[in-house]
């Protein structure tokens, strides 16, 4: 890791209010040290972060994704049940899901008109509209 990459992780960190440990720093590398949104799953990242030579278990892996949603650093977006993937770009914004690929990428937001949304139960207020659009080839 490059001295800036490590220096713009740690400030990522540190303005949510996460202590900076080495595992974090190294994973919050790995997401936004080259300054760029990506969508990673937990899995992807465990592996990103073993071929750095990072020693890290998967379950660290998943922890520190939590860590980070919970600390307003990423958001987790789910297509399947059982599979979350963790977006670094936290505006509200719609995604495809690559269903032949199994990958998640930003889609045009300017192109998304949501026209009207059901009542919500009383004494509820919705908090987040979700737009996953899933593509398969024809």
């Amino acid at each position: 890791m490059s001295p800036e990459t490590i220096t713009r992780s740690t400030r990522w960190l540190t303005r949510a209010g996460v202590r900076p440990t080495r595992q974090r720093v190294a994973l919050a590398a790995l997401l936004v040290g080259d300054g760029k949104d990506r969508h990673v799953t937990a899995e992807g990242l465990f592996e990103a972060t073993l071929r750095t030579g990072e020693r890290v278990s998967l379950a660290t892996v998943y922890n520190t994704l939590r860590a980070f949603c919970d600390a307003g650093l990423i958001q987790e977006i789910t297509v399947d049940g059982s599979k979350s993937y963790f977006d670094t770009r936290m505006d509200d914004h719609p995604h495809f899901y690559w269903e032949d690929e199994g990958r998640l990428t930003d889609a045009p937001a300017d192109q998304l008109e949501i026209a009207r949304l059901p009542d919500v139960p009383e004494g509820m207020e919705i908090a987040k509209v979700d737009v996953v659009i899933r593509l398969k080839k024809s």
